[in-house]
């Protein structure tokens, strides 16, 4: 038997068990015609990301009956890490079609960020911490590409703007409940490296992890 029938048989048997209020088979389908109408006929939804992939359903459609069971926390957002190439922006993308109000939000790139930091200094800290603008009700981001923006100066002064971003979301998290998603191709330890302990610390209160196997190949090529 090949180690992928191996795992489908498997995660088969594992979601058979789980009780649910919504059908994960049909909810997969859907995901796959939303994938094929927006990237094309060559989007494919692959069997050995399943697992990952109805933990991100389960918490999208918040099912409060199999979430316990998948040990997933619907009052925290979700960090979704993995290899270069390995579907994260992708899904976040097409969970956006899924989530529902009060769980809607936008998708913003880290490295955009750096460059509107680069463009308009400091007030961009507050733009994504503070200052929800025109952002769904909910206020919550998904911020993309974790660990691509790097230090930046302005003026002469350095700042970790992620950091900053991620320290007061983190407070917005405790005072009102307000969710932060991400998506990164860093571990924990460079997480640690990039934005220091305080931001490690608060990120396990703050995230469900979903993380891709590091040997995930890279569906780009």
């Amino acid at each position: 038997m090949s180690p992928l029938l191996f795992l489908v048989i498997q995660l088969y048997m594992e979601y058979q068990k789980i009780k649910s209020k919504y059908n994960y088979t049909e909810a997969w389908n859907w995901l796959q015609q939303k994938g094929t109408a927006l990237h094309g006929s060559s989007f494919q939804l692959y069997e050995e990301d399943k697992h990952n992939i109805y933990l991100l359903l389960c918490w999208f459609m918040q099912d409060e009956v199999a979430a316990p069971q998948l040990k997933l926390d619907l009052h925290k957002g979700i960090l979704l890490s993995g290899p270069v190439g390995c579907g994260k922006t992708t899904l976040m993308g097409l969970m956006r079609f899924i989530a529902k109000e009060p769980n809607r939000f936008m998708i913003k790139s880290c490295r955009n960020i750096s460059f509107e930091f680069i463009e308009d200094g400091f007030s961009v800290i507050h733009r994504y911490s503070k200052s929800f603008g025109n952002f769904h009700q909910s206020g919550t981001i998904c911020f993309d590409d974790l660990g691509t923006e790097g230090s930046l100066k302005y003026y002469g002064n350095e700042c970790n703007v992620m950091a900053e971003i991620l320290l007061t979301r983190y407070d917005l998290f405790v005072s009102q409940k307000i969710k932060t998603h991400i998506t990164t191709n860093l571990s924990a330890t460079e997480i640690e490296g990039f934005y220091g302990n305080r931001v490690r610390s608060r990120l396990r209160e703050m995230f469900n992890l979903i993380a891709f196997d590091g040997t995930c190949h890279d569906k780009r090529k």
